[in-house]
């Protein structure tokens, strides 16, 4: 500040006796307004009492001291303008208060005048704040024209209460900066203001200064959450979840986490949908990493999942499938581009029977997101034998050498029996035991610790009519391979060859299990009227950028594409980077656009792709942009890129941002 400066506001706290003298003598204010005496800092003094008076020291000095009648009725001073709903002999005296739609029309009596403002704020909070600001415009002679003008053109400040559209349709009401039962109790009623129907959910941190009453502290709040509905409470803090477990009331859902880094460790935005979210809490507590997790960023391209279409396609095959046969869900790749603990969870939640990973990290994350279905690993390291051990992990076994690792590494932890799954070579010759290692293979298994869950074999062309003697005989090698094992091996186990594919065409070889793939996430690879399958992934863009390019230019990297007319050009918000391929380049590739398929010009960029946007109408910079869904089957694609489905979901890169959505 210096001498040309006419205003300085400061906000000014304290959290033991003695500090506000300190303070008044740097800041020396000349007028004071005091908001209100919540919890916050409570430890530090025996008593509200005790706590208002010495805030009131720093306005010792002071021209005016301003606020509610209510906290001025202990303030010793010359001058105070006071406001209140009750008291008539207040300097201001709110006769109304008109909670509309979108905005609040506030009447008072000043100077024995009627007058009123409006605010484009309805919550409670906002009033009272906006109650103070007009005291001190008042006070400062402020004219009424100017004061209502300013009133309107308000908007939300980025500091409390914040309320944010959030993940999985989801509203977040940010109030991550104070811990005391006033604000407490101002968020609730926002809360309640704006659920509309949307499940309630409170996070709350501990109330690190509720003071000595700690018990008469949570306990009130246990009962503030019961008045306004509360459905669901997280709570952090050792000490909030003691208390407030003995209080909390049996129609709310309790779930405690010690600290904020261990909900951020174990957080799934799947845990929640259509909530109304209130973050409450002190700064200590760091609650905008808890934010930062809900925030629904804007990023341009997006993979949209749809946990509907997930489900539809389990119960799809499931129809083809007898009652007593079991399902494994492979989840691998991360479900196949589409995500892992989300696409897990709902399949846990429908009972699916097994999981399947490639690779032990794979199936570790999904325990530490809290899935607890059985998960078998089709590629186990030695290096990851002790995290299949900690996590409960099921390995496949394919080879002796594995086989004698995997016993080895056991008999050293101490263990005497371990489930695991066993390979069989029938023709895909990739990984397995053959079929003349399996009298050897069977002998060696009826006295080891590992005890097999299941046994099975891989079809190398289940999709393909050309190739149906060939699966044929793979089946006929598999069973040939297990009536060797079922000899030696006394005890039940699960026998299971069919994929996605085999289920349709060769129902035949549908065993004691199936194993789902790309079939659930909505990909036919085989042709089948009794099958309707939906999309579970859909790839969206944006437009960045029109431009209009003259007969004869360039678009793209090394000029592979001239304009053979006038041409307008859209680039478009992916790249290879992404993991849209470039072999989709120079009108191999099109992508879906206001209804119409739109050629790929140029070379496909890192981040960028530019489409042919000439004999289209009203394209507008920042229209939607469909690079496979429903409407552009990603199998499209694969036929464009001459590979396969598998390739194009699984290649989508981890920075684009999955979107879950269930409606």
């Amino acid at each position: 500040m210096n001498a040309d400066h006419t205003l300085g506001i400061f906000e000014a706290g304290i959290s033991q006796p003695g500090e506000m003298e300190a303070l008044q003598t740097i800041i020396q204010p000349t007028v004071g307004l005091i908001t209100n005496i919540g919890n916050a800092h409570d430890a530090g003094f025996t008593s509200h009492q005790q706590k208002l008076l010495e805030k009131l020291k720093l306005f010792k000095e002071a021209d005016i001291v301003i606020g509610s009648a209510d906290l001025l009725q202990e303030v010793q001073h010359k001058n105070l303008f006071s406001w209140s709903k009750e008291d008539s002999s207040a300097t201001l005296h709110i006769k109304a208060v008109h909670k509309q739609k979108e905005q609040t029309e506030i009447e008072a009596v000043y100077k024995g005048g009627h007058t009123s403002i409006h605010i484009p704020f309805t919550d409670d909070a906002s009033v009272q704040n906006a109650i103070n600001c007009w005291c001190i415009l008042l006070h400062l002679n402020v004219s009424e024209d100017e004061i209502k003008r300013r009133f309107k053109d308000l908007h939300a400040v980025d500091m409390r209460l914040q309320l944010k559209h959030a993940v999985n349709d989801c509203l977040l009401i940010n109030d991550s900066y104070s811990a005391d039962i006033t604000s407490l109790k101002i968020a609730l009623e926002f809360l309640q203001q704006q659920s509309t129907g949307l499940t309630r959910t409170v996070i709350l941190s501990e109330f690190v200064d509720a003071g000595s009453n700690k018990e008469l502290v949570y306990e009130e709040i246990a009962s503030l959450l019961k008045q306004y509905r509360i459905q669901k409470l997280i709570v952090i803090g050792e000490e909030a979840i003691r208390y407030l477990s003995k209080h909390i009331d049996a129609s709310i859902s309790l779930h405690g986490h010690l600290s904020t880094a261990d909900f951020v460790a174990s957080f799934r935005s799947s845990q929640f949908f259509q909530e109304i979210i209130l973050l409450k809490g002190a700064r200590t507590f760091e609650l905008e990493r808890i934010a930062a997790l809900f925030e629904k960023k804007v990023h341009q391209t997006v993979l949209q999942i749809s946990l509907n279409a997930l489900v539809h396609n389990l119960r799809e095959y499931q129809k083809l499938l007898k009652p007593e046969t079991k399902v494994m869900a492979m989840v691998k790749a991360f479900s196949y581009g589409s995500g892992g603990a989300e696409i897990a969870s709902v399949l846990q939640y429908h009972n699916v029977h097994y999981l399947g990973v490639a690779y032990a990290d794979e199936g570790v994350e999904l325990v530490k997101a809290g899935i607890h279905l059985p998960i078998m690993v089709l590629n186990v390291e030695e290096s990851t034998f002790h995290s299949v051990i900690e996590y409960n992990l099921q390995p496949v076994i394919y080879s002796k050498e594995l086989m004698i690792t995997f016993e080895k590494y056991l008999s050293e932890q101490g263990i005497n029996e371990y489930p695991v799954h066993l390979e069989l070579e029938t023709g895909m010759h990739r990984l397995g035991f053959a079929i003349d290692e399996m009298e050897q293979v069977s002998q060696h298994l009826a006295a080891s610790a590992l005890r097999i869950q299941s046994v099975f074999s891989h079809l190398a062309a289940s999709e393909d009519p050309n190739q149906d003697d060939y699966t044929k005989q793979q089946g006929e090698r598999f069973q040939q391979a297990v009536s060797v094992l079922q000899k030696h091996i006394t005890y039940p186990f699960i026998k299971h060859i069919a994929n996605s594919a085999a289920i349709l065409r060769h129902p035949d070889l549908i065993f004691d299990m199936v194993r789902l793939g790309i079939g659930l996430y909505g990909i036919e690879t085989v042709e089948n009227p009794s099958l309707q399958l939906q999309a579970v992934a859909t790839l969206r863009s944006t437009v960045a950028q029109i431009k209009e390019v003259k007969k004869g230019e360039s678009v793209s990297y090394n000029r592979r594409w001239i304009a053979e007319r006038d041409s307008v050009i859209a680039t478009i918000r992916i790249g290879y980077a992404d993991g849209y391929s470039r072999r989709l380049s120079n009108g191999r590739g099109k992508m879906w656009l206001n209804g119409t398929l739109a050629s790929v010009v140029g070379t496909v960029c890192m981040d960028m792709t530019m489409i042919d946007i000439t004999d289209m109408a009203d394209v507008r910079e920042g229209d939607e942009v469909i690079v496979f869904g429903e409407d552009l089957p990603v199998q499209q694609l694969a036929q464009w890129m001459e590979t396969i489905p598998y390739e194009v979901i699984t290649g989508i890169s981890q920075r684009v941002k999955r979107v879950y959505y269930h409606e």
